[in-house]
């Protein structure tokens, strides 16, 4: 008899990770196919990202895995393999695959994973006024599928203003024709007269963190999609609720991106119902915890 085979192991490599859902949706999905696999959550310190690169990724045999805050920029340096061009473009990644040779390949479905919920919700960008806070990886890869979209207006801020003007200088490049433009200050977002507010920063993830625009500004015309998905419900997505703005959080985002990531490991079609019930039975679960 021959050996039973490995279990094949996946993961999300991000500081912090405890927060994550991916884990329920991603087993979820293995289990559907009856595929021997794991998906574990691995919390790997900045100043442990390369150990993680050159160690664990072979001492753990690991086949894939997704990235988080706050690796999605510095991961890049690691792959040798294929890359896809909205890697290239925007120098972040969110998935990575281990190739047979153990080589690393990537691709961020990051910004697919927020057009299609978006395209799912009914909105859309075309000739609308965008406004988005923050400029890190995730943010990059949301911005790349706005600009594509041709809104009339497209408006950055970040807290660092070189990452917002760095942001809107590869958008220009690759997308010439998309009105983007940084900004220096929240306050000059025009969130008053926009149609999309973002919020791509991992501010309102803790109770402590301050609400990241006025909520004067916030009008029923508006729509504020919040990247984070736990908490559920944000100060922000608290308040624009309150004013009559549509409303979303990041778990249609996390599971759309999820689902590309699960077809670039395995080359099967994601099991999108096994995984939205796993994301939304363990959102329900935390939210009575």
């Amino acid at each position: 008899m021959g050996q039973p085979s490995q279990k094949q192991l996946y993961g999300l490599i991000g500081f912090p990770v405890s927060h994550s859902y991916s884990a329920f949706m991603h087993n979820a999905a293995f289990a559907h196919y009856g595929i021997d696999a794991e998906y574990r959550l691995f919390e790997v310190r900045p100043d442990s990202l390369d150990d993680f690169f050159k160690k664990t990724i072979f001492h753990e045999h690991l086949q894939g895995f997704n990235i988080t805050v706050p690796h999605k920029e510095h991961a890049v340096a690691f792959l040798n393999a294929s890359v896809s061009p909205t890697v290239r473009m925007n120098q972040a990644v969110n998935t990575v695959r281990v190739e047979p040779d153990g080589s690393l390949s990537g691709v961020n479905t990051d910004g697919a994973g927020f057009a299609m919920d978006l395209k799912e919700r009914g909105f859309d960008v075309a000739g609308k006024k965008v406004s988005m806070i923050g400029a890190g990886g995730g943010a990059k890869a949301v911005a790349a599928s706005i600009a594509l979209a041709r809104p009339s207006r497209f408006l950055i801020f970040d807290i660092d203003d070189q990452k917002a003007g760095d942001l809107c200088r590869t958008i220009k490049k690759f997308f010439v024709e998309c009105c983007v433009e940084s900004v220096d200050s929240v306050g000059q977002l025009g969130v008053s007269d926009a149609d999309l507010l973002i919020n791509a920063t991992p501010v309102g993830m803790k109770d402590s963190d301050p609400m990241p625009v006025k909520s004067e500004w916030l009008h029923k015309g508006l729509f504020v999609y919040d990247l984070i998905y736990n908490p559920a419900e944000t100060k922000l997505l608290k308040a624009a609720a309150h004013a009559g703005c549509r409303v979303a959080n990041g778990l249609g985002m996390l599971l759309y991106q999820g689902a590309l990531a699960f077809e670039y490991w395995t080359g099967r079609n994601a099991p999108l119902d096994v995984m939205r019930r796993a994301l939304m039975e363990e959102a329900e679960r935390r939210a009575h915890a």
